[in-house]
């Protein structure tokens, strides 16, 4: 029912404050790029390492009692899931060596530098029963990443990154041109940074899932932008004449419905994973809420701004007049 008050036919000059959008964007890269070199990220296990441990807070089992009775030096805080239920999270690296027993001081240095973490995963589990009483039924959650591996995870999800952005990059540049590459990878560099320092700013935990979402925010901006360019083509061949501010803000006002609807109907669906998927969804939720957000705003007001100053018709062979449209200007 609503759709039926969007009006059929914008008009807003989207370029004459293109100024403004390109300033405001370049404002929040650099802000971003500063929060993670001052406050950097709140890596979750997956790129630290170490260990994660999820209790049910009961009234026999309290952050404070955890905090007592567990050497170690753990960082122990409380969360609420889904369902409202209070936890005790038990956050922990390698805890002291003179902790984990005899056998484990007879270890090589290598083989302590191997077994260190899951040693301590496994001196904190058994400290954990054995002080409260619990069974393996009551520890909610227990992940447990090495050193080795966390590095590994964290150099692999950025190749990806990488790789995904090179390869929008050459589809960008090979079907339009090198000026509409550079608005639309411009674009979706001013997302993922964006996004990151979202992240730094509110030390929302920073994980695979972070990795995942951030991907999906590439793949929607550029979409998003493809759209744009698209009408932006279309117009030009027909009114080859025409300013290129207005033939963009033609193209804008003409993809404007679109992208207002698969934007709305794309976050409808995250916030419902935002909502209702629990603590472990949270940081790919807020990170692609985030996105989509910012993603429109960048297809309009910093890739076309961009392809803008750089020339909508550069190294491309001159237009032909379209059939029925020869006479137009």
């Amino acid at each position: 029912m609503l759709i039926k008050y969007w009006p059929t036919e914008t008009k807003i000059p989207f370029m004459r404050y293109r100024y403004v959008g390109v300033v405001l964007s370049v404002i929040m890269m650099v802000a971003s790029v500063y929060l993670v070199m001052t406050r950097g990220l709140n890596l979750g296990v997956d790129f630290a390492g170490g260990s994660v441990v999820e209790l049910r807070q009961t009234d026999s089992v309290t952050v404070a009692d955890v905090r007592d009775r567990i050497p170690g030096g753990l960082t122990v805080n409380s969360a609420t899931d889904s369902n409202g239920a209070e936890l005790v999270v038990i956050r922990f690296g390698e805890v002291d060596a003179s902790l984990l027993g005899p056998e484990f001081a007879e270890l090589t240095d290598e083989e302590k530098a191997d077994r260190a973490s899951a040693a301590s995963n496994t001196f904190v589990v058994n400290t954990l029963k054995q002080e409260f009483g619990l069974t393996d039924q009551d520890i909610l959650r227990n992940d447990s990443v090495g050193p080795k591996v966390s590095g590994e995870l964290f150099r692999e999800g950025l190749i990806a990154l990488g790789v995904a952005t090179i390869m929008m990059f050459l589809y960008i540049a090979f079907r339009y041109s090198w000026s509409y590459a550079v608005g639309g990878i411009a674009a979706l560099i001013h997302d993922a940074i964006g996004t990151i320092g979202l992240f730094s700013l509110l030390q929302i935990q920073f994980d695979l899932t972070t990795i995942a979402a951030l991907l999906t925010i590439i793949g929607y901006s550029v979409n998003d932008s493809v759209v744009v360019f698209d009408r932006i083509r279309e117009i030009r061949r027909k009114y080859k004449q025409m300013p290129a501010t207005e033939v963009i803000d033609i193209a804008t006002n003409q993809t404007l419905s679109r992208t207002f609807l698969t934007g709305g109907t794309t976050l409808i669906a995250i916030l419902a994973i935002a909502i209702f998927g629990g603590p472990v969804l949270q940081g790919m939720s807020v990170a692609m809420i985030w996105g989509i957000i910012i993603g429109t705003y960048s297809s309009i007001y910093f890739a076309a701004a961009i392809v803008l100053m750089l020339g909508v018709d550069i190294n491309r062979k001159p237009v032909e007049d379209t059939p029925g449209f020869e006479a137009m200007p």
